[in-house]
């Protein structure tokens, strides 16, 4: 006599359905960690930004913070893109590249 399982095997196409559905939750939860990094690097650019203007240059406001000339460099320019792109959000249209096509986006 065989026992049969009352649980259904599920199909083939289902299985590939739940991976599917599994793999876009992913993508979905890592792209939405990848805007939170985003936004707490410009976040830190503005920080380690101001740090300079308080410390007087670079090389004080590397060692008030212990971190890298190199790195605060970095930041300092991402925190001067960041106005950059603010001031000139509102001046003019800007072009944005997505999945290959070029869309205009206005203020």
């Amino acid at each position: 006599m065989i026992a049969q399982n009352s649980d259904k095997v599920p199909s083939r196409k289902q299985r590939l359905q739940e991976k599917q559905r599994r793999q876009l939750a992913v993508v979905d939860t890592v792209d939405k960690a990848e805007v939170k990094v985003r936004k707490a690097e410009t976040e830190l650019a503005v920080a380690v930004a101001e740090a300079v203007q308080v410390f007087g240059d670079e090389r004080a406001a590397s060692e008030g913070l212990d971190m890298p000339v190199e790195a605060i460099r970095r930041f300092v320019g991402m925190a001067a893109s960041e106005a950059d792109a603010t001031d000139n959000a509102g001046a003019q249209p800007r072009s944005e590249v997505s999945g290959g096509e070029a869309t205009t986006l206005r203020a």
